[in-house]
């Protein structure tokens, strides 16, 4: 028998991993998530769960927009530079690889094989230590060719963030 079921199974979802860029004034952000689902078809909303201390979580309040990065399996190196949050690696934008993104001008990062522009419309506060955003889509871009299948998640690189 397993010492936490409710870990191991909550380990059993096959989350997706993503860098979400957020934008406030002249700074820019890069964070990874994998907490990301689909929640509305009209309006289109995404909703996203962000580390209440992060500093992408303050940015996105103050700037009201983010951009989701979605990448390839092939192209897991180029997300490994935002697994690190700012506190502990304060320069990871000074060397980041991007062009600001149509609308938002939130970062698309150098590698993205599609993304999403999100606008702010609720930051929920439930109790635990993450926030969740929800976010309207209101553009995006196809950047390289692929399927949901194609799409980088954490059991292609082997880690796991649940529990």
């Amino acid at each position: 028998m397993p010492d936490d079921p409710i870990k191991d199974a909550l380990k059993r979802i096959p989350y997706g991993f993503y860098a979400i860029t957020s934008r406030a004034g002249d700074d820019r952000n890069a964070m990874v998530a994998n907490w990301l689902t689909q929640v509305s078809y009209e309006p289109r909303l995404v909703a996203v769960g962000v580390q209440k201390t992060s500093y992408s979580r303050a940015m996105i309040e103050q700037g009201g927009v983010f951009v989701i990065n979605i990448f390839l399996q092939s192209d897991a190196e180029a997300i490994k530079p935002y697994t690190k949050g700012r506190a502990k690696n304060p320069q990871k934008m000074e060397n980041a690889a991007y062009t600001p993104s149509l609308l938002t001008g939130c970062p698309v990062l150098a590698g993205a094989a599609a993304y999403l522009e999100c606008r702010v419309v609720a930051i929920h506060e439930n109790g635990g230590d993450h926030s969740l955003v929800v976010g309207e889509v209101i553009g995006a871009e196809i950047i390289k060719p692929g399927e949901a299948s194609d799409t980088l998640n954490l059991p292609a690189l082997g880690w796991s963030y649940a529990g």
